[in-house]
C-alpha cells in the first residue's frame, strides 16, 4: 500500500474547527498567500469558502490556490523560468499582441 503524501492540518472554517488534508506544496503555497494577503490561514479559508465553490472545502482551497498563482503569472515570469511562450502556440494571441 502507498504511503499518502497529504498533510493534515486544522485550520477554523465557517463551521469552527476543522481538518484538511492537502500536499506539502499546496500547504506551502497557501501559507505564501497567506502572508502576500496579511491574513491567517483560517481567515482565508472561511474567506475561500464564503465564496461558494461548489466542491468541498478542500477542493475549494486547491481551486482558490490554483487561480491565485494563476492570475499572477506573465510571460515574462514563464521566460524567467524557461517556460515555453503561449504566444508562440497559439498564433491568434500572436497577432493580437503585435
Amino acid at each position: 500500500m502507498a504511503i499518502s503524501r497529504l498533510v493534515n492540518r486544522n485550520v477554523v472554517a465557517e463551521r469552527g474547527r476543522t481538518s484538511m488534508r492537502l500536499e506539502p506544496e499546496l500547504w506551502d503555497m497557501l501559507s505564501e498567500i497567506c502572508e502576500r494577503e496579511a491574513q491567517d490561514m483560517s481567515t482565508l479559508v472561511r474567506q475561500i469558502e464564503a465564496a461558494g465553490h461548489s466542491g468541498g472545502r478542500t477542493s475549494a482551497v486547491r481551486v482558490y490556490i490554483a487561480n491565485y498563482f494563476y492570475v499572477a503569472a506573465t510571460e515574462v515570469g514563464h521566460a524567467a523560468v524557461g517556460h515555453g511562450s503561449l504566444m508562440r502556440r497559439i498564433p491568434e494571441l500572436a497577432r493580437s499582441a503585435a
